[in-house]
């Protein structure tokens, strides 16, 4: 990635039929054209907003790493995509800023995701998984992404942070809306967010009143008692990193459990591997994600100046869009890349992210999918699609990368 003048005007664009059409019906297809024709490419964000969609694994690597690509919004011209619009208590979180705000509050949040500190919580995971099957199993029958994949994330950040049981069917609905909104609701993300302001704000209150033992009350403490602290966090910081650690800890991990569990449904030889062998849960877990990771795209960014990416040079202040699950599926790294293979090498895979952004809550997400994974594939041996492949649905959404619903018999 280099520094360049600007470009012709028709640098990266098609004169004819755009080989970015299909993003959201057909990703890894459409992506397949544009990693071969155009790899740095000018399209409609998710908001209709103009953005450079950068599709080959190089290029995306180098991009999710480099300091020139700022994530603070206010390095971005006017009209391009900004992603969701949220206010200003909400804004102040990990995927808005760069360092040293970022490292700053990302060294607060690391403490909650160490190694040792995610490996307590695998029994935990898998008894809320038990419970969860145990529930279904007397059906035969269940949608796995309402009653498995999505109640599993919420519960365990949940109990993370402090959350009463309560509230998290709101939680879900409130996140959905924003992922996914409702053409029949068009205000239906606008009211998902005063919601969750005002449950944040609330929710903050009481804690502040009744600490307990959990993560929430420890950063609340880092807050009131950081008076003069270089890690002090203002009051928007601290709900806003609240309300990013719920919403990522949910998001990516309930489409990668469902994800995970629908390709290895379409591949029932290696679900019989993971039968036969249940120590390459781990691995798996790290080919489903380069195979069908849970984001499209990553937090869009904005060149600090002009920059060269792939040979096209996009100007200081417009949207640059990266797509891991593009990378992911590059032949020029990952050979055969549209085969899933839970033996593969998957090293550099980049679904939860590199560099100094990558996803602070990825341990916690792997440990959860392999801990679903596991109990699925120890409990139902006959689990088994209950629609055809065709009838499946996905998220209208060129960002996430998940399944409506997932009907199975056991």
């Amino acid at each position: 990635m280099s520094h360049a003048p600007h470009p012709d005007p028709a640098d990266g664009l098609s004169d004819s039929a755009d080989p970015a059409d299909g993003l959201i019906d057909d990703p890894y297809g459409t992506y397949a054209r544009l990693r071969d024709t155009a790899p740095v490419h000018r399209v409609a964000g998710p908001d209709g907003s103009p953005a450079w969609l950068v599709t080959r694994y190089d290029d995306v690597r180098a991009a999710l790493a480099d300091p020139q690509l700022s994530l603070d919004k206010s390095h971005a011209l006017p009209g391009g995509y900004r992603g969701f619009a949220l206010p200003p208590a909400l804004d102040a979180n990990l995927l808005n800023m760069d360092p040293p705000d970022h490292t700053r509050i990302r060294r607060l949040v690391v403490k909650a995701f160490t190694s040792r500190r995610v490996e307590s919580l695998r029994a935990p995971i898998r008894h809320t998984a038990d419970e969860l099957l145990d529930a279904v199993q007397p059906l035969g029958r269940a949608d796995l992404v309402a009653a498995y994949a999505a109640p599993l994330p919420i519960t365990v950040i949940c109990d993370l942070l402090g959350v009463p049981a309560g509230h998290r069917p709101d939680f879900r609905a409130w996140t959905d809306a924003l992922i996914t909104p409702d053409p029949a609701r068009p205000q239906g993300a606008k009211e998902a967010v005063v919601a969750m302001l005002g449950f944040f704000t609330q929710l903050l209150a009481e804690k502040r009143k009744e600490p307990a033992d959990d993560l929430l009350s420890d950063l609340i403490a880092v807050r009131d008692e950081g008076e003069g602290s270089q890690d002090r966090l203002t009051e928007d910081e601290l709900m806003s990193l609240a309300f990013l650690i719920l919403f990522a800890g949910y998001e990516n991990t309930v489409q990668l459990i469902g994800n995970a569990a629908l390709a290895l449904l379409r591949h029932p030889e290696q679900l019989a591997a993971l039968r036969t062998d249940p120590a390459l849960i781990p691995a798996a877990v790290e080919e489903f994600s380069r195979y069908e990771g849970p984001a499209l795209l990553a937090i869009r960014r904005f060149p600090l100046e002009d920059l060269t990416i792939g040979g096209v040079t996009v100007p200081a202040g417009e949207t640059v869009l990266l797509s891991p699950s593009a990378a992911n599926r590059d032949p020029r790294r990952f050979p055969d890349p549209d085969r899933l293979d839970i033996t593969r090498d998957t090293t550099g895979q980049l679904a939860l992210g590199h560099g100094i952004h990558h996803c602070v809550g990825a341990p916690l997400a792997r440990l959860e999918t392999a801990t679903a994974l596991a109990a699925l594939v120890e409990r139902f041996p006959r689990l088994a699609l209950d629609v055809s492949p065709q009838e499946l649905r996905w998220r209208p959404s060129m960002r996430a990368r998940g399944l409506l619903a997932l009907p199975v018999t056991f």
